[in-house]
C-alpha cells in the first residue's frame, strides 16, 4: 500500500506540473507567456495574451490535471483507503511549484476545482455558480478565485467534512498567497477586469462622467 500511496503522489505532483499555458504558448503561439501579461502561467493570462481558444484550452487541461490526480485512489479501488483529495492536493503543489518550470507555476485555482470534480461533482458545480456569480458582481477573475474556493472550505466546515475542509483549507490558504499581488490591486482599486459584470459597467460610468467632466 505504501508504494502505491507514494506513486499516486508522484503521479500527481507530476500531472499538476505541466505548465500547460507556457507549453502551449511556446510550442504552437511561439510566444512566452511569462513575459506576456501579468507573467502567469495559468488560465487567465492565457486568455488576456494568447486569445479564446487557447485560453479554454489551458482550463479544461489545468482541470483536468486535478480530476486526474484526485482519480487515481478509484482506479486502483482503494479510495475507501486513501482518500483522493489527499492525493489529489499534490497535483495543486505541482502547479504552483512545477518541475518543468523551474518550481514557478500558476495559481492553482483551475487544478484545485478538478480535484473537488473529482471527489464531489455536486461541489464541483457549487463552486462554478460561486465563481460565476462573483465574476458577475466584480468583473474580477481573482476575487472570484478566492471567493469560490473560501465557500468551499466554509461548505466543508458547515457540513462537517473534515478532510474536505482541511484540504479546502490548504488550498484556500495557497490561492490567496498565490493571488497577493491580486489583493493589493484590489484594495487599490487597480485589479484588472473583465469586459462584463458589474463592476466593470461601474467603473466604466465612473470614467465616462469623469471624462465628461
Amino acid at each position: 500500500m505504501i508504494f502505491e500511496i507514494i506513486g499516486m503522489i508522484i503521479i500527481a505532483y507530476l500531472l499538476g506540473s505541466i505548465p500547460t499555458g507556457l507549453w502551449i504558448g511556446k510550442y504552437i503561439y511561439h510566444k512566452d507567456i511569462r513575459k506576456l501579461g501579468s507573467g502567469n502561467i495559468g488560465t487567465t493570462n492565457t486568455f488576456r495574451t494568447l486569445g479564446f481558444k487557447a485560453g479554454v484550452v489551458v482550463l479544461v487541461i489545468d482541470i483536468l490535471k486535478g480530476t486526474l490526480a484526485a482519480s487515481q485512489p478509484y482506479f486502483l479501488g482503494i479510495s475507501g483507503t486513501v482518500n483522493p483529495l489527499l492525493i489529489g492536493l499534490f497535483a495543486s503543489l505541482g502547479h504552483t511549484v512545477s518541475i518543468f518550470d523551474n518550481f514557478h507555476g500558476g495559481k492553482a485555482v483551475a487544478t484545485s476545482a478538478g480535484i473537488l470534480l473529482a471527489y464531489n461533482p455536486l461541489l464541483f458545480v457549487v463552486a462554478c455558480l460561486i465563481f460565476i456569480f462573483v465574476l458577475c458582481l466584480t468583473s474580477m477573475v481573482s476575487a472570484a478565485s478566492m471567493v469560490g474556493i473560501s465557500a468551499i472550505f466554509i461548505i466543508a466546515l458547515f457540513i462537517h467534512a473534515w478532510i474536505l475542509a482541511i484540504v479546502a483549507g490548504i488550498l484556500t490558504g495557497v490561492v490567496f498567497y498565490r493571488h497577493r499581488s491580486n489583493i493589493h490591486r484590489i484594495l487599490s482599486g487597480k485589479e484588472s477586469m473583465v469586459s462584463f459584470g458589474l463592476g466593470y459597467y461601474l467603473r466604466e460610468k465612473k470614467l465616462n462622467r469623469v471624462g465628461d467632466n
